[in-house]
């Protein structure tokens, strides 16, 4: 074939099917092509690089210096003092005793330490993880009828979750999660966090009854149905801790260097709350206190490369080694991660220092929390939960794309109004079938060129954009596949049919003005 200018332009040889579908197959799953490391080197040295590779402490710890040390100390004690709150809030959570929460703090990031390839990710229990697994176990049997049968099924679902996220990313999988656009994520993230807070009601206004189910109404109609039971000591304690709570955080995020402000103030209102308990005998007064329970039962800013396959083995992996030993599910919350790498963390051993004090805070620290009360759990995780709903993201969508903010409020009214395995369903479903929509109904435009340039734009958007004659140019935004062959035919056939009409408009209007002006 001739191109412009009547240069030949040669077709590129075919390609055999089975090359082809290796390139496709290493393009899909390796594009990193992780076993490059590996080409033209001893057998010693590949014994080596594979156990760096499985075990990426081997690649840090022989180059530890005394000046990581002191950087990754400051920040596992900074995110231990975050870890130790949010761990018992968040076992409270999934209606499981809290010292769960302390053991999901210690073992699992130990695990990472060794198998995690990130140095800020700081490993612990997340809200929503929780919040998910109470919600979903709590329909197979009730926690507080049978809670030795809801322990086992708790260690049993991060046990099988483990296996799936390691089998995720041990088949290369990790490019499934890409599908869960950034709207619905958003959506879904706000519906849980307010599923959260509604369900904190309960610790701040002191109530002994309360529903089981997760949605607003339920919600909305057990607070209002109880209003005589309502115990307003609690609930003026509850709103102090959470102006506390959130007013650290505004300090923290106008001032960067005040981070630890953030960090401490969970562990301080804990602190604070128990000491309040013990003078006043607050639990006399209807504020709860948690008593026997315990004491009883960022890569891209520094410039470094994260599996996310590896990630997901090294996640699975903590998961079901710590489902034998009393955890339940973990993961990498943002909020302290945010905190481990505004905090100077070097390495991944900022992770052992965290799990260092949490057991140490087992072994000798947990009858001091026999006087904190419920209602400070609470406060602490509505203050959490309040920076996950983020509205301005939703404003953003609603000004930009109209669509992607119908799919961030499906997502949003689906968890809220229905429950969290519902909305999280709705999440998923919008967002598959936003990309197959994206793919069977592509957007398609016309160009016309940019006068005194050789620049084409969208005619629509252009005003000034000019068609060329006798050409129809037009741009698709998607690859051309069977599940839109039949549209874009018809989206052309009938632009051609426009582009007709128009020129036929074109000559008959200017052959009158030819005809007046003679």
């Amino acid at each position: 074939m001739k191109a412009e200018g009547g240069h030949g332009a040669a077709i590129p040889p075919a390609k055999p099917f089975l090359k082809w579908l290796k390139c496709s197959l290493k393009e899909t799953f390796f594009p990193d092509d992780p076993l490059r490391q590996f080409q033209n080197q001893p057998p010693s040295k590949r014994l080596l690089l594979a156990l760096q590779y499985l075990f990426p402490i081997l690649q840090w710890a022989p180059r530890y210096t005394l000046h990581f040390l002191k950087s990754d100390l400051i920040a596992g004690i900074t995110i231990a003092s975050l870890a130790i709150p949010q761990g018992i809030s968040y076992a409270k959570l999934a209606n499981l005793p809290p010292i769960l929460g302390l053991y999901s703090s210690f073992i699992p990031p130990l695990i990472y330490a060794m198998l995690g390839s990130s140095r800020d990710l700081a490993v612990g229990t997340v809200a929503v993880g929780s919040l998910l697994m109470g919600s979903m176990l709590g329909t197979v049997v009730n926690h507080s009828d049978n809670p030795k049968l809801f322990l086992h099924l708790a260690f049993t679902a991060t046990f099988f979750a483990g296996i799936f996220q390691a089998a995720l990313g041990l088949f290369r999988l990790g490019f499934i999660v890409d599908f869960l656009s950034h709207a619905t994520i958003i959506g879904f993230m706000g519906g849980a966090a307010t599923v959260v807070c509604l369900q904190q009601l309960k610790s701040i206004l002191g109530l002994q009854d309360f529903t089981h189910e997760a949605d607003l109404v339920s919600v909305m109609r057990s607070v209002f149905t109880q209003t005589h039971e309502w115990s307003w000591e609690s609930a003026v304690l509850g709103c102090c801790f959470i102006f506390f709570l959130l007013i650290s955080r505004f300090f923290s995020k106008k001032q960067p260097k005040l981070f630890w402000v953030s960090a401490m103030a969970p562990l301080t209102t804990v602190i604070l709350g128990s000491i309040l308990v013990y003078v006043t005998h607050a639990e006399k007064h209807g504020v709860q206190v948690e008593g026997i329970a315990v004491g009883r039962s960022f890569a891209m800013y520094k410039n470094y490369h994260i599996d996310g396959n590896k990630e997901m083995i090294a996640i699975g992996t903590m998961n079901i080694v710590g489902s034998f030993a009393s955890c339940y599910l973990t993961t990498g919350p943002f909020s302290r991660s945010a905190v481990n790498y505004n905090a100077g963390c070097k390495t991944a051993a900022s992770n052992i220092v965290m799990a260092i004090v949490v057991m140490l805070t087992l072994l000798f620290l947990t009858p001091l929390f026999h006087y904190t009360p419920l209602v400070v759990l609470s406060a602490i995780i509505v203050s959490a939960m309040l920076g996950l709903i983020d509205y301005q993201a939703a404003i953003h969508l609603y000004k930009i794309d109209k669509c992607d903010f119908l799919v961030c409020m499906s997502a949003y009214i689906g968890v809220v109004f229905c429950n969290v395995e519902i909305g999280l369903a709705i999440a998923v479903a919008i967002s598959v079938l936003r990309v197959l929509l994206f793919i069977a109904r592509p957007r398609t435009s016309v160009l016309g060129n940019i006068p005194n340039s050789v620049v084409y734009r969208n005619v629509e958007q252009y005003p000034n954009a000019t068609h060329v004659p006798g050409i129809l140019i037009l741009e698709i935004d998607a690859p051309i596949y069977f599940a839109n062959a039949s549209y874009l035919r018809e989206r052309i056939t009938r632009w051609i049919d426009e582009e007709e009409d128009r020129i036929k408009v074109t000559e008959e209007t200017s052959l009158r003005c030819w005809e007046h002006r003679h």
